[in-house]
C-alpha cells in the first residue's frame, strides 16, 4: 500500500487520504479528486487520470509513467486526444466471488471503461463508440519511463529497444526513420511491426517490471489475416517506452477510413502487468483465451453470438486445403483489409477445406475464402465471394459444401505462389526492416523451368527490367486469347511500370496514381511480405506469342526511393 499512499497524498490533504486507503484498500476503487482528476485502482495498481492523461502509475512501489506521457485515447495519430468530462462506475459486483467494478470514463466520442478485479494486475479495457468521426486510426496506448522498460516483445520480434541517443536528427531519412549512427542500417519503430491476428501478448518489459496488452478477441479489429500494426516503440522526442494498441489501424493498408455506428465495441483486452516475465504473460494469455467472450461483461450485443461452419470445394473437385477464410461485411464495396465499421472474423481451412468460426456476433456477413502460404491451392487465381450468411443467436449456421469457382484456362507458367504474401521470392517474409527492397536489383531475367523461385526478388523499385523467359513449343493461333495476371503483394506510390510480350507489344501498364494503385506504406514502413493485395489481368491476342522463347517485361519507368512492387505471383494462361 505504500504506492498507493504516495499517489493518493499527492492529490488529497493528509487527513482524507488515510480515510480513503481504510475505505479502499481490499476491493478496486474509483476516487475523484476534482472536476478533471480521478484515480483508479486496487489492492496491487492505482493511476491518477487526468483530463487526457493517465499518469502516476503506482505498481510495486515505482511510479512507472514518470516523466512520459501515460495513457491515453486517442484518433488520427496524435491529433485528436479524447478528453474525459466525467466518471463513474457503473457496475459494482462479483464474479467467481471475487468483486470487480467497471468505471466509465465519459468524452464527447465515445466512454472508455476500466473493468479492475480485486487483485488483479491490471484491468480490463473497452471503448463503445458514440460520436466518433470517420477515420483511420483508433488507438489506445502506454507512454511509460524508458528506463522502467527498455525492451520491446511481440509475436515475431523481441529485444531492447533502441536508445533514444540513437535517433541523432542529422540522420532522418523519413517517418520516424533514421541512419543509424555508424551508417550501418537504419532505426525505425516500423521494424517492430507484427501480424495483429496472429498476437498472443505484447507489451515493454524490464528486469522487474513487464506492461502487456492481452487481446483474446480480436472481432472488433478491422481488416483481415493480413493486418499487420506497429505495436511497441521508443518514442524518438522523448525516450518513452511505446505500447500501442490500434485497434483500428491504417499503418500498413490502402484505405481504412470508416464510419462506426452508435454503439459499436473495441475490446474487452487486458492490459497486463507483471515482473516482467514472459512465460507469466503467456501463461495469462492462455488463460484469457479460454475464457473469452468474457462472461463478466453483461453487454446483450456483446454475449448474443453464434457459429459458421461449412466446407470449401473448388470447381475441380480439390478441398480448399488450408485456405483462409474472412467473415466481413455482406455485399461488401471494399476489400477485406479494408474493412472496418463492425466485426469481422478470421480462421483457416483444414486439409479438407472444413472451416468454423466461434463465437461469432449474430449478423449477416459476407464469406469470403483466398488461397494462402503453403497450402495445394496456391495455383487458384479466383477468390469466394458468398454473401448474406446470417448468424443466429446461439445456433450454429452451416454452409454446407460451398463451391468455389476457379479458372478452367491452360496455364502456361507461373511465378511464386499465389497466396498475396511476397513468401518465396529472394528475401521475401525476413524480419520486418527497413530498405531492405534496396538489395533487389535493377535488372533482372527469371527463365521458366531453370530458375528457381527465389531468384525473383520480392520487391522491384529501380528504374530497369525485369524479365520472364518462357518456352513455347509450337506457334499458337492469332484468334487465341492469353491472360496475364499480375498479384501485387503490396504497392508504394511513385512507381509506374510498362508490360511488354516480346519486346515489342505492350500489353499493359501499372501506373502511380491510378485507383488501383492507391499507395500502401508497405515496402518504406519496414514490411517484406505483404501490404495491400492487389490483382490485374492483362489480355492480350496468343499470336504475338511464338515458338521458342518468349518473354514477358516488367519496365519501370519511374521510381521513388523504397516506393515500388512487392510481388506476389505472375501468371500466364491460354
Amino acid at each position: 500500500m505504500k504506492a498507493f499512499a504516495a499517489s493518493i497524498t499527492a492529490w488529497l490533504s493528509a487527513g482524507t487520504a488515510h480515510a480513503a486507503i481504510a475505505s479502499v484498500a481490499a476491493t478496486p476503487f474509483l476516487n475523484q479528486v476534482d472536476n478533471q482528476t480521478w484515480i483508479i485502482g486496487n489492492d496491487v495498481w492505482n493511476m491518477t487520470q487526468g483530463l487526457q492523461f493517465g499518469v502516476k502509475l503506482y505498481y510495486k512501489d515505482r511510479d512507472l509513467v514518470g516523466d512520459a506521457w501515460g495513457h491515453y485515447v486517442s484518433y488520427n495519430g496524435a491529433a485528436n486526444n479524447l478528453a474525459w468530462t466525467s466518471a463513474r462506475i457503473v457496475t459494482n459486483g462479483t464474479y467467481h466471488s471475487t468483486p470487480f467494478i467497471d468505471v466509465l470514463f465519459t468524452a464527447a466520442e465515445g466512454d472508455m471503461h476500466w473493468v479492475i478485479f480485486q487483485g488483479q494486475h491490471g484491468a480490463y479495457q473497452y471503448f463503445i463508440n458514440h460520436a466518433l468521426p470517420d477515420l483511420g486510426e483508433f488507438r489506445t496506448l502506454w507512454r511509460l519511463d524508458n528506463t522502467t522498460f527498455p525492451n520491446g516483445r511481440t509475436v515475431t520480434k523481441d529485444g531492447p529497444l533502441p536508445p533514444l541517443s540513437e535517433y541523432v536528427a542529422a540522420n532522418k531519412v523519413q517517418d520516424e526513420t533514421w541512419l543509424a549512427p555508424d551508417g550501418k542500417g537504419y532505426i525505425t519503430k516500423y521494424d517492430w511491426t507484427s501480424w495483429l491476428r496472429e498476437q498472443d501478448y505484447y507489451g515493454v518489459y524490464g528486469d522487474e517490471v513487464g506492461s502487456w496488452y492481452i487481446n483474446p478477441g480480436k472481432d472488433y479489429y478491422n481488416g483481415n489475416h493480413l493486418r499487420q500494426e506497429l505495436m511497441v516503440h521508443r518514442e524518438s522526442g522523448t525516450g518513452d517506452a511505446v505500447q500501442l494498441n490500434m485497434v483500428h489501424g491504417t499503418h500498413f493498408t490502402a484505405s481504412s477510413n470508416d464510419a462506426f455506428p452508435d454503439g459499436k465495441m473495441w475490446g474487452p483486452w487486458l492490459w497486463y502487468l507483471n515482473n516482467g516475465s514472459q512465460p507469466d504473460a503467456a501463461a495469462q494469455s492462455h488463460k484469457e483465451s479460454a475464457s473469452w467472450p468474457y462472461p463478466w461483461l453483461k453487454d446483450p450485443a456483446y454475449q448474443t453470438r453464434g457459429r459458421v461452419s461449412g466446407r470449401l470445394v473448388l470447381s475441380d473437385g480439390r478441398p480448399a486445403s488450408h485456405a483462409a477464410v474472412f467473415l466481413g461485411d455482406n455485399h461488401p464495396n471494399k476489400t477485406s483489409l479494408d474493412m472496418g465499421s463492425t466485426y469481422y472474423y478470421t480462421t483457416y481451412a483444414d486439409k479438407s477445406g472444413r472451416f468454423e468460426f466461434r463465437d461469432v456476433r449474430t449478423a449477416t456477413y459476407g464469406l469470403q475464402a483466398w488461397p494462402t502460404p503453403n497450402s495445394s491451392i496456391v495455383d487458384v487465381t479466383t477468390t469466394l465471394l458468398r454473401n448474406d450468411v446470417v448468424v443466429g443467436k446461439k445456433g450454429v449456421t452451416q454452409l454446407g459444401e460451398v463451391d468455389w469457382a476457379i479458372s478452367n484456362r491452360t496455364r502456361v507458367f507461373q511465378v511464386g505462389d499465389f497466396d498475396r504474401y511476397s513468401y518465396g521470392f529472394e528475401y521475401g517474409g525476413a524480419a520486418w526492416q527497413h530498405a531492405l527492397v534496396n538489395n533487389c536489383p535493377a535488372d533482372l531475367v527469371f527463365k521458366v523451368g531453370v530458375s528457381e523461385t527465389g531468384e525473383w526478388c520480392f520487391g522491384q523499385t529501380y528504374l530497369g527490367n525485369w524479365t520472364i523467359e518462357f518456352d513455347l513449343s509450337e506457334d499458337l493461333e492469332a484468334e487465341k486469347d492469353a491472360l496475364l495476371t499480375v498479384s501485387l503483394a503490396g504497392y508504394s506510390s511513385g512507381a509506374s511500370s510498362t508490360v511488354w510480350v516480346n519486346g515489342g507489344t505492350k500489353v499493359g501498364n501499372l501506373t502511380s496514381g491510378a485507383p488501383q494503385l492507391a499507395n500502401d506504406p508497405s515496402l518504406y514502413r519496414s514490411a517484406t511480405a505483404a501490404g495491400e493485395w492487389r490483382l490485374f489481368e492483362f489480355g492480350f491476342g496468343a499470336g504475338v506469342l511464338k515458338k521458342g522463347v518468349n518473354t514477358i517485361t516488367f519496365e519501370l519507368t519511374k521510381n521513388s526511393t523504397w516506393h515500388g512492387f512487392m510481388w506476389d505471383s505472375v501468371i500466364l494462361e491460354l
